[in-house]
């Protein structure tokens, strides 16, 4: 055989299996990044900046900031605890711990995160001037420098380069960083109650007497409830009918009622637990579209949302019957603002209190227990169980762990007849008579059939 083709052969002999034998690297596009010990988001959630990591796992940000350490180094900029516990608007941070901002919860804290690594060597100097730089959430910080002073925006880096990882650099700040759409969205929450809905208006009336057109009622006051009762703007029956059209030169509504309905049923979705009372809402009755034209005309609502291990506990009867569902509902809908604080400060002052509810006539019983809020009476009570789960300032949605009903009238009690006692009839008087003269006399035995 040529020696050629012999040392051909042998080579396929010896390298074609090793190389089948070899494994397939398999490239998966679904395999998450592994986060290491050292990472920087470890360092974060680990370090003195406590006060951040708590809103960065309040606000479901690990999966997210996981995935963006593993595909770049990142810059994150560290407000100081003081700056987050004292120093920051109690409202403004009561608006973003509400479950239904988890939205600019996010967008704040993705504005404090920058998707390189910007040491303190690469800060730009006071004469090159700001340099602008992208955030996480598609925003951009000015980072500058000033009287040998590092800023970003108008807050001192008071600590450049506190931690350093191999994936991205901490620098500790001095206060917390806002950006302009959580700033308008939490103006926007704030000044709800300020702004009031235009009511429908008519067209001109005529006086028959003077042919003159009437004098035009006086305007609503800025911030002023709507003139008619609640009960005249529902629609009639239980949730059967829409509600009539306004008429002409109205409805210039400044509320949108049906979003703010359905970011409180989303919220209950999101919070747990009240998955019932969100199917009743929006699938088993149109409550939530009455409600959410109630709320765009100017109303306000507290709704005393039952858990869904009390509405487990409703029989077939008392949802089988036309209308039930409803209300249930409405007996749990308060017209008129209120929340957790305000309720209990109103049965610590008053003792019991009652509120009306949309079921007319009945009314909810409110009274402190157990350094809570109770509803009902002692038989079909329930307490005050997850408070203020949704708060906007129109609609005020309170947890119980209880289904409310009316308390039910009490039954007269019939008296018994009266019972007529026949008595013996007296004697006459001339028969006593008689007989106390023939005793006198001595007749013995007049005297005893007398007797």
């Amino acid at each position: 055989m040529d020696p050629q083709i012999y040392g051909l052969a042998f080579f396929f002999l010896l390298v074609v299996p090793s190389v089948t034998a070899l494994p397939h690297k398999t490239t998966s596009s679904s395999s998450q990044p592994q986060i290491n010990s050292n990472s920087v988001l470890v360092a974060l959630l680990d370090s003195h900046y406590t006060e951040l990591a708590e809103l960065v796992e309040k606000a479901l940000l690990l999966q997210t900031l996981e995935e963006a350490v593993g595909r770049h180094n990142i810059t994150i900029f560290a407000p100081k605890n003081e700056a987050l516990e004292r120093e920051l608007d109690p409202e403004f941070k009561r608006f973003l711990l509400e479950p239904g901002n988890v939205k600019s919860l996010q967008t704040l804290l993705m504005f404090h995160i920058l998707p390189s690594r910007i040491g303190s060597r690469n800060w730009p100097d006071e004469k090159s001037g700001s340099r602008k730089h992208n955030t996480l959430w598609n925003d951009f910080v000015h980072l500058s420098s000033k009287s040998s002073k590092r800023l970003i925006g108008s807050a001192e880096i008071f600590r450049p380069d506190d931690i350093t990882r191999p994936d991205g650099v901490i620098h500790g700040i001095e206060r917390l960083l806002v950006p302009r759409s959580v700033q308008e969205d939490f103006n926007r929450r704030r000044n709800l109650r300020s702004i009031s809905a235009v009511l429908p208006q008519g067209a001109p009336e005529v006086d028959p007497r003077t042919h003159r057109l009437k004098k035009p009622a006086a305007p609503v006051p800025a911030g002023a409830p709507p003139i008619l009762p609640i009960y005249d703007a529902m629609a009639p029956g239980p949730s059967l009918a829409p509600a009539p059209a306004p008429g002409p030169g109205g409805a210039h509504r400044h509320f949108n009622g049906e979003r703010q309905v359905k970011d409180f049923i989303h919220t209950l979705l999101h919070y747990g637990g009240y998955n019932e009372m969100a199917d009743i809402l929006v699938n088993l009755t149109s409550l939530a579209t009455e409600m959410g034209r109630l709320v765009s005309e100017g109303y306000v609502l507290t709704v005393l949302a039952p858990n869904d291990e009390a509405m487990a506990k409703l029989t077939t009867d008392q949802l089988s019957e036309p209308g039930a569902p409803e209300q249930i509902i409405y007996y749990h809908i308060i017209p008129e603002y209120q929340t957790e604080e305000s309720m209990y400060n109103s049965v610590r002052r008053f003792g019991k209190v009652k509120y009306d509810t949309l079921r007319l006539p009945h009314k909810v019983t409110a009274q402190e227990a157990d350094g809570s809020v109770k509803f009902g009476t002692s038989d079909g009570s329930a307490y005050l169980f997850d408070p203020d789960i949704y708060t906007d300032g129109r609609i005020s949605v309170q947890g119980i762990d209880g289904v409310l009903f009316p308390e039910e009238e009490t039954p007269t009690v019939k008296k018994p007849a009266a019972v007529k006692v026949v008595t013996k009839p007296r004697r006459g008087k001339l028969m006593e008579v008689a007989c106390r003269m023939l005793g006198a006399v001595g007749q013995d035995s007049h005297f005893t059939t007398c007797q």
